[in-house]
Parts: C-alpha cells; sequence; structure tokens
C-alpha cells in the first residue's frame, strides 16, 4: 500500500476522485461563474485597447433652429399690435 502514494498519478486520480464526489453539485456554478468572469475581463481588455480611440467620428453640431419670437397674448403687460395695453398689466 505504500508503493501505491508514492506515484503522482495515482495522488492526482485520487485528489480528482475525491474533488468529484463532493463537489459535484458545485461544479455547474463554479463553470458558470468562470465563464462570466471570463467575458467581462475580454469586455475590460476590449475597452482599455479602445481607450484613447474614438470609434465614430463625433457627429457635426446641429445647425441653429431659425425661427422668430412671437409674444404671447395670455401674459400680463402685453401690448397688442395698436399699441393698447392688454387690460391687466399697468403700462405707462
Amino acid at each position: 500500500m505504500g508503493r501505491l502514494f508514492e506515484s503522482p498519478w495515482a495522488i492526482t486520480i485520487i485528489i480528482i476522485v475525491v474533488l468529484l464526489l463532493f463537489a459535484a453539485p458545485k461544479l455547474p456554478g463554479m463553470a458558470r461563474s468562470l465563464g462570466q468572469s471570463m467575458r467581462i475581463i475580454k469586455s475590460e481588455v476590449k475597452e482599455m485597447k479602445n481607450d484613447g480611440k474614438d470609434e465614430k467620428p463625433a457627429a457635426a453640431p446641429e445647425a441653429p433652429v431659425e425661427g422668430k419670437i412671437v409674444n404671447n397674448p395670455a401674459q400680463p403687460g402685453h401690448t397688442t399690435t395698436d399699441g393698447t395695453g392688454s387690460g391687466t398689466g399697468a403700462q405707462s
């Protein structure tokens, strides 16, 4: 029996059998976690490579919208086109 544990292959096989017996229910969760970690690391490395580079050129700023200002007749103190007040504001 002493010679069985002297071989590194025998120790390796025993360790694998013990892991499969006691850790088998946790293996799928560990594999899922490992895959998720690898995806995160891959995306972070990709982001680090593209850190100083713009993927898309910046869009040209939009041209200003042309329009005219319209007075709101509901505002107090509004002057109509004939120069009279709307009645609620005090104008001199």
